[in-house]
């Protein structure tokens, strides 16, 4: 007998096929997407990792070591001091501070025998010019008789005063370079810089009335003019500007920074007029007498 003729797979068999092509294809979408959430977090894991190291760089830029700084600075300030029989007003001498190295504080417990005077300033700052400009006279008088010892540190906090020039940091550089290659000079430098004083939210002053002002001070190393147009000691500026803003005073109270001048004699702070020569001669003679 001949078999009947094969007309394919019956209505089950097409629904067992049907099921298994689902099932299939099911298993093939779940697998795709557990392969896509696997690459996603992949992704993440990369970009949270790349932001980590841009963080971690960041941190390192910013505390990385510190600058060289200029001679005769070791303390973030050069110390001036007279000698009676001369008449001479010159500046300590001491060694540079090394990148990283923590500035040594001058030790006044030694001085017994002079008033001691430490300011802060910056020489955009319109009440520095003031205190200068009004004590730098009798200043200059007692130290050429050997009476006191003046220590200034320049500082930078006044960047944003002229207009994106960095008048503050140039200006203070410009001081370092002085104290670091004729530092005998600085005092007059420091009237100079007064002197031509440029006014807050102005441009400031190029590097080339720098130079120039110096050399009209009296310091003329050649070595000096390629020390401020170069920067040389810009990030040791900023170093000292940032000890001062966050760390204890040395030979004072005074727990950090607050505002410039801050001006010290014998560790005190001078709070009174800062236009008044005789006040502020008031106040050395009674620091004098309280030693």
């Amino acid at each position: 007998m001949t078999p009947p003729p094969d007309n394919g797979p019956n209505k089950r068999d097409r629904r067992e096929e049907a099921r298994e092509k689902a099932r299939v294809a099911r298993e093939a979408a779940a697998k795709k997407k557990r392969r896509n959430r696997v690459f996603a977090q992949g992704g993440l894991v990369v970009g949270v990792l790349a932001v980590a190291t841009v963080v971690v760089l960041i941190i390192v830029n910013a505390t990385g070591p510190g600058a060289p700084g200029p001679k005769n600075m070791a303390s973030d300030g050069i110390l001036l001091q007279g000698n009676a029989s001369t008449g001479a007003v010159t500046a300590v001498q001491t060694a540079a501070l090394k990148g990283g190295e923590a500035p040594k504080a001058t030790d006044q417990k030694a001085m017994t025998k002079t008033v001691n005077i430490t300011a802060y300033v910056d020489f955009q700052c319109p009440y520095c010019n003031q205190f200068e400009t009004t004590n730098a006279t009798q200043i200059n008088e007692w130290l050429k008789k050997g009476a006191v010892t003046y220590e200034i540190h320049p500082l930078a906090i006044l960047d944003a005063s002229s207009l994106g020039n960095k008048y503050s940091t140039r200006s203070a550089n410009a001081a370092a370079c002085v104290a670091n290659y004729e530092p005998d000079k600085f005092l007059d430098v420091v009237a100079e810089f007064y002197k031509n004083q440029p006014p807050e939210q102005s441009n400031g002053l190029g590097d080339d009335k720098l130079v120039s002002m110096v050399k009209t001070a009296g310091a003329t190393n050649a070595s000096i003019p390629k020390c401020i147009t170069d920067k040389t000691f810009e990030k040791w500026v900023g170093d000292a500007t940032q000890r001062a803003l966050t760390q204890k005073l040395p030979n004072s109270s005074v727990a950090k920074l607050t505002g410039t001048p801050t001006v010290l004699v014998n560790g005190k702070q001078y709070g009174g007029s800062l236009t008044d020569a005789a006040a502020f001669a008031s106040f050395v003679t009674s620091q004098a007498t309280a030693k």
